[in-house]
């Protein structure tokens, strides 16, 4: 039997949210801060950048998390890798060679709690049945799920739609009943839902973080014609068709550069 406190119960501690196995918990202040990284810290607080971890309840389900993202675990949890044989593992490995995700993903169960590493990044709980055929994933983007779902590899439909829309040619998508914790460029209360019932969403850029496994992805020109598309001045904008929902940021996504790893003890000089 084990107690934890000071914890999600701290005062400092901010639940952002549940479901399932998953709660992220966001420190509102950071005390613990080395003196070398305490220009960083400043910046940090000053932009409203808080710190985010991930916990994981293995009383309502077994989790499958990325590689090294354990930080510590108590009670009752057994560690897998997650493979079912040989079949299975040069299944993954194929899987990762065309997504460039994790081959293999650590899988914990039990009756205790798992604890991932602490992040920067905004994070954000996904209910997997919720979509459409699956949910597909920008590159990147996953952080941990519920080991019933499906991991699958969904290619684009046209050579295209990777070449030019800035997207790989292979995505991780997640199929489903489950909930998935998975990494998004701003905070979720600021991510635009876009429900589409046999109608089509045009994109000019990047802006898409998650569509529905559904939908079919393309780019084309902003208008029907090339004058038409020099004249606006859009050129090519990415475009989803079919029925169900796409996941944007309000903003031109950048390159995450905020997983910063924590001081280490001993570290200071």
């Amino acid at each position: 039997m084990y107690t934890i406190t000071n914890f999600t119960t701290n005062d400092d501690i901010r639940i952002l949210g549940s479901m399932g196995p998953f709660t992220i918990v966001q420190y509102e202040r950071d005390f613990s801060v080395a003196p070398g990284q305490a220009q960083f810290a400043w910046y940090c607080d000053a932009m409203n950048i808080r710190r985010r971890q991930v916990v994981c309840d293995l009383t309502k389900g077994a989790v499958v998390v990325q590689p090294g993202a354990m930080q510590w675990m108590a009670g009752d949890v057994h560690g897998s890798s997650g493979l079912k044989g040989v079949g299975d593992f040069l299944g993954k490995t194929l899987r990762s060679k065309m997504t460039g995700d994790s081959a293999v993903k650590p899988e914990y169960q039990g009756t205790g709690t798992l604890v991932l590493e602490p992040t920067y990044s905004y994070l954000a709980i996904m209910d997997v049945s919720s979509w459409n055929g699956g949910v597909v994933l920008d590159d990147g983007m996953f952080v941990a799920a519920q080991a019933g779902l499906r991991q699958e590899v969904t290619m684009r439909r046209s050579l295209s739609s990777a070449a030019l829309g800035n997207e790989g040619l292979f995505s991780l998508c997640l199929k489903g009943n489950g909930a998935a914790v998975v990494k998004v460029p701003c905070p979720q209360e600021e991510l635009v839902q876009i429900d589409l019932d046999n109608d089509v969403l045009r994109i000019d850029g990047s802006m898409a973080v998650a569509w529905s496994g559904s939908l079919q992805f393309t780019v084309e020109k902003a208008t029907s014609s090339l004058m038409g598309s020099a004249l606006s001045g859009e050129g090519l904008v990415n475009v989803y068709r079919g029925t169900g929902k796409v996941l944007l940021c309000p903003f031109q996504q950048e390159p995450n550069n905020t997983d910063v790893p924590a001081q280490k003890a001993g570290s200071e000089r």
